[in-house]
């Protein structure tokens, strides 16, 4: 009985959160701990170093193509995220934004979005005013407490290792979007 009775609860939670997913219309992201899994490299010569996932990649190349925004918003100014952002086709990036939240209001009426309509990906304390806001709040496992116990939804995937990707296959499924986008690679 306790087995049927929390595969209904699980039913009922999944069902809320693509409820949450279908009304998305642009996605935010954290980087470090997110996009990247959190370590920063520097090289002999004081370049800065980020790992990135491919998946993630491909997954935000996907969104785009499904008319989805992508909004960077990070603490940290860098030139490699500069540049990985444009590789994965990121509408906007804010970098050094060390209040997130002007940066989120900021963005709400930019693209005349509601807080349900965005999606944030997160992983740290700086993170918290605008993943409580959100209509999809989404925390990685490596996230800190707070972001975790905030979140509708945490990723079985690491950031920097899918986390996105999950993400962004849970929205556009939701929104019956994914068939289409992936059709042409199921010849």
């Amino acid at each position: 009985m306790d087995d049927i009775l929390k595969e209904n609860r699980d039913l009922i939670e999944l069902s809320k959160l693509y409820e949450r997913a279908k009304k998305i219309k642009l996605l935010m992201l954290d980087v470090d701990g997110v996009l990247t899994d959190g370590a920063i490299i520097y090289d002999n010569f004081g370049d800065e170093l980020k790992n990135f996932s491919v998946y993630d990649g491909f997954g935000l190349v996907l969104l785009s193509r499904a008319g989805i925004p992508v909004v960077i918003v990070t603490a940290k100014a860098s030139k490699i995220v500069k540049r990985r952002a444009r590789d994965m086709r990121v509408t906007k990036i804010y970098q050094n934004a060390n209040d997130k939240l002007k940066v989120y209001i900021k963005v709400l009426k930019k693209f005349r979005l509601a807080d349900e309509e965005v999606c944030f990906i997160a992983d740290e304390l700086i993170d918290l005013p605008v993943i409580k806001r959100v209509g999809l709040a989404v925390g990685v496992p490596n996230a800190v407490a707070e972001i975790r116990q905030s979140s509708h939804y945490i990723t079985k995937a690491e950031g920097g290792k899918g986390a996105v990707r999950e993400v962004i296959e849970l929205i556009l499924k939701s929104q019956d979007k994914w068939d289409e986008l992936t059709k042409r690679y199921h010849k």
